[in-house]
């Protein structure tokens, strides 16, 4: 035993936990890592989107298969039970590897690892199993679970999530969805092309994307019902759900309607996983402002820290590390007296819609946000028909944006919905993070590929700017 500072991390084997658990292994702490996860190794791989990549690539090939008017014949069907067996040998080997890199720091001197569950009991107590931990520092990196709308009628049904659909090898003729964010957008076109469901979806606003552009919406509503032939209902709400006779669904909506399937779907956001008794030292969760986002601190309780989804900010991967960073770093500031790291990154996300192969890219800020941030912008368009690379690879669909500052070039935004936009995130974010003028971004054409559609962009910029 030392006297160095005790730090626990709850949640060690998600995303979060284990970048925070491995920085924390290097400081000059005492450190217990603690998860109860069976397997264990984090929403992202286990349930998120290491496996709902792995069945969306089996969609895309019969999609661009069924889709493309060069090849004939019947589309290939997919074998949803190959998929799934292809899906679980990749992700509990990836599973496995992150349990593995945990219970490799325990061997560490002064580190410890408890594969129990855990709870804060007073201020600086935190029981694992039927352990007291006195704790200096607290990470609370603990995830996130589905959002089951407090829907009347939706105890009386059966109803399955994300999770259970990317584990499911059979499926029934029908189904309605609730919920058309990221985890609508990336399914919905498995259960239609892959399992071969004929679904209605719940879109409660005008369109999906609600923070973008009108036209990306618009783009994404016309791709799913001319493309995947799935029956959108926009601008209502649901009201109840109630089985019917045969087994299946009746679902209730605002405007008098209701819609009958065999399967209901919800895809409907996710909650922080805060019960793990953070009102016993003092937090109150439900209050505004109980954790600085920025420094991903507790208001109420200054040694507790909270990154990853639990924070309920970002709720992304690769934000849940950076702020796992932030947060180790913040123990150490803390420990040292000094003050605290803060965390403010690029937007930076993709959505794998159109069965992958018409993903959504959005870094940075979109137009409105721009002007509302005191910028005059400039805004050059592109659809994916204006580039040749497109035409050739029959990639119809497509838009994307580019958001530049008016006064010094700077470039603020890229928004893309089309065939690769995925491609273009990481070349764009080297642009945003680094502020580039738009007139600094090399305007040089390779051989013939999908980033054309960047240089059209900038080519458009500049010529506005001008």
């Amino acid at each position: 035993m030392t006297d160095r500072p005790h730090v626990v991390v709850l949640g060690a084997y998600g995303s979060a936990g284990a970048a925070a658990a491995r920085e924390l292994a290097d400081a000059d702490v005492r450190l217990t890592l603690v998860d109860d996860g069976d397997p264990g190794g984090g929403l992202c791989i286990l349930r998120g989107c290491m496996p709902s990549k792995a069945v969306l690539s089996a969609t895309a090939h019969r999609y661009q298969a069924r889709h493309d008017p060069r090849l004939e014949g019947d589309a290939p069907e997919v074998d949803l039970e190959r998929t799934v067996r292809h899906k679980d040998d990749h992700v509990l080997d990836w599973a496995a590897s992150r349990r593995d890199s945990v219970r490799n720091l325990a061997e560490r001197e002064d580190v410890e690892f408890v594969h129990d569950t855990a709870r804060i009991v007073d201020d600086h107590t935190v029981r694992v199993g039927e352990r007291d931990l006195e704790a200096d520092y607290v990470v609370v990196a603990t995830g996130s679970s589905l959002h089951v709308p407090d829907l009347p009628g939706i105890e009386d049904v059966d109803w399955m999530g994300s999770a259970d659909v990317l584990d499911a090898t059979d499926f029934p003729d029908s189904g309605v969805v609730m919920g058309f964010g990221y985890v609508g957008l990336e399914l919905v076109p498995y259960l239609g092309e892959a399992a071969g469901m004929d679904l209605t979806v719940i879109e409660h606003d005008e369109r999906p994307l609600d923070r973008a552009a009108d036209r990306f919406g618009d783009e994404l509503l016309a791709l799913y019902r001319e493309d995947f032939d799935v029956e959108i209902r926009t601008e209502v709400y649901e009201e109840s759900v109630e089985p019917t006779d045969d087994g299946g669904v009746r679902l209730h909506l605002d405007d008098g309607s209701a819609v009958e399937a065999d399967q209901l779907f919800c895809f409907t956001g996710r909650s922080p996983n805060l019960d793990v008794g953070l009102a016993n030292a003092g937090v109150d969760v439900d209050s505004e402002g109980w954790v600085d986002t920025a420094t991903m601190q507790c208001r109420d309780a200054p040694h507790v820290f909270v990154a990853g989804d639990a924070l309920g900010e970002r709720m992304l991967l690769h934000t849940a590390k950076e702020e796992a960073l932030t947060v180790a770093e913040n123990v150490t500031r803390a420990i040292a007296g000094e003050d605290l790291a803060e965390y403010d990154p690029l937007h930076h996300e993709v959505t794998f819609a159109g069965a992958s192969v018409y993903p959504y890219a959005s870094l940075g800020l979109t137009a409105e946000e721009a002007r509302d941030a005191g910028h005059d912008v400039v805004v050059a368009e592109r659809d994916a028909t204006d580039d040749g690379i497109f035409k050739l690879k029959d990639a119809r669909w497509g838009h994307a944006r580019l958001v530049v500052d008016a006064d010094d070039g700077a470039v603020l935004g890229y928004h893309g919905l089309h065939y690769e936009a995925d491609v273009m995130a990481k070349t764009m974010q080297v642009v945003l993070e680094n502020g580039l003028d738009v007139r600094d971004v090399p305007d040089r054409a390779y051989h013939p590929t999908t980033p054309e559609i960047i240089d059209g962009l900038v080519r458009d910029a500049r010529a506005a700017l001008d």
